[in-house]
């Protein structure tokens, strides 16, 4: 299975508004370094890697914009993209992306700093996208899950649970629709909207490694992956 079967122009919006909070540091978990480069680097070049014909279209909060145009620089990174400032929430950032998806195809949104994404995700994503209109990653629950109630807690049944991840693929026409909608609280994701929008959602396999870095322990543990991968043990 190989991206060129895809005849649809192809879009990645690549949603880059973290802060460092949770690392313990004032620098933007996307900037922080991973194997010698910054985070949100890795994800912008795994995606050329899937296609060197794709539109990539990150977005980051205005202030950003500066440092990682330096970052590039000064690591001399040359993968075409578009830049274009985020906004207050994660809906208006991706709102402004898709202003920049210049033509119908097909629109994946990735989150920045999901940095060990596989090219073979990217591409199944893309092609259940192109026959289900959207394919949105997901992966088991291992843990025993409990609800918090207002008093006490609850067991839920696992085997009707899933972790959402991204690159959450869509037909262009299905988000920009759905995009329309007003900003609610709920929509913690693209397939949150979209499912409002009236749409089912089709889930597929995505990948454990494929982790969101939002902690020290995932920026380590992200390290070791790649260097692994690099050493060819995975």
């Amino acid at each position: 299975m190989h991206q060129q079967k895809i005849t649809e122009k192809q879009f990645v919006i690549i949603v880059a508004g973290g802060s460092g909070q949770r690392m313990g540091t004032s620098t933007p978990k996307q900037f922080l370094n991973l194997n010698c480069k910054p985070v949100l680097m890795h994800s912008v070049q795994k995606f050329y890697d899937y296609n060197a014909d794709i539109s990539i279209i990150v977005v980051l909060p205005l202030e950003h914009i500066s440092t990682w145009e330096a970052l590039c620089n000064s690591h001399s990174f040359h993968v075409k993209h578009n830049i274009i400032p985020g906004g207050e929430t994660r809906y208006q950032s991706v709102k402004n992306g898709l202003a920049a998806v210049s033509s119908p195809g097909l629109v994946a949104v990735h989150d920045g700093v999901r940095p060990l994404v596989s090219n073979e995700l990217i591409s199944r994503s893309f092609k259940d996208a192109l026959k289900n209109g959207n394919a949105i990653p997901c992966i088991d629950v291992n843990e025993t899950i409990r609800e918090v109630l207002p008093i006490g807690n609850r067991k839920l049944n696992r085997n009707k649970i899933k972790l959402i991840q991204t690159p959450q693929v869509f037909k262009s026409e299905i988000l920009q629709k759905s995009y329309q909608l007003p900003f609610c609280n709920d929509f913690t994701d693209d397939a949150s909207v979209v499912e409002k929008a009236g749409y089912q959602i089709n889930l597929i396999k995505g990948e454990k490694q494929n982790i969101k870095i939002t902690t020290e322990f995932d920026l380590k543990f992200a390290e070791i992956f790649l260097k692994e991968t690099e050493s060819g043990n995975f």
